[in-house]
């Protein structure tokens, strides 16, 4: 089995999180910054690698946009870094909290997040499970991720 090599994690991460040029030598100038803006969606089922699963809705529920920086992405470094990646382990993590809208009917048990390329309809590109499921009901505070805690790694 092939594995990456750091350098090829820290330019996919800086181009798809982080909006930046993917760097990599013969690139086709197409490849451009990646995507100016990720967003991220719950789910109270949970996808699978085709696809699936039951975003939330109603309720004042919306996906909530972040700007594909080097602000808002953590460089593989370390958590809360806002340099070029240069770590080894190709991981990446919300350098600031992503805050839902408050909640005006249930939601139910939410069981993951996905990462989209729009803020309605689109295309699911990355996501995953929640260590702990949370439910969410009309009147809640606002359920958010904080600084750090929705983490992505290139598996190797």
């Amino acid at each position: 089995m092939a594995a990456w090599s750091d350098f090829a994690e820290n330019s996919l991460i800086d181009w798809f999180f982080r909006g930046q040029a993917i760097g990599i030598t013969g690139a086709s100038a197409g490849a451009g910054t990646g995507p100016a803006n990720l967003y991220v969606g719950l789910y109270t089922t949970n996808p699978t690698d085709v696809g699936g699963g039951t975003e939330v809705s109603g309720g004042s529920y919306a996906r909530v946009q972040v700007a594909s920086s080097l602000a808002n992405w953590a460089g593989t470094q370390s958590a809360g870094s806002s340099s070029a990646s240069s770590g080894t382990g190709g991981t990446t993590s919300n350098n600031n909290a992503i805050t839902f809208p408050t909640p005006s009917g249930n939601w139910g048990t939410v069981t993951g997040f996905g990462l989209f390329d729009a803020v309605s309809s689109g295309h699911l590109l990355v996501w995953g499970a929640l260590t702990t499921n949370k439910t969410v009901n009309n009147g809640d505070p606002a359920p958010l991720f904080a600084a750090g805690a929705l983490t992505f790694q290139i598996d190797n």
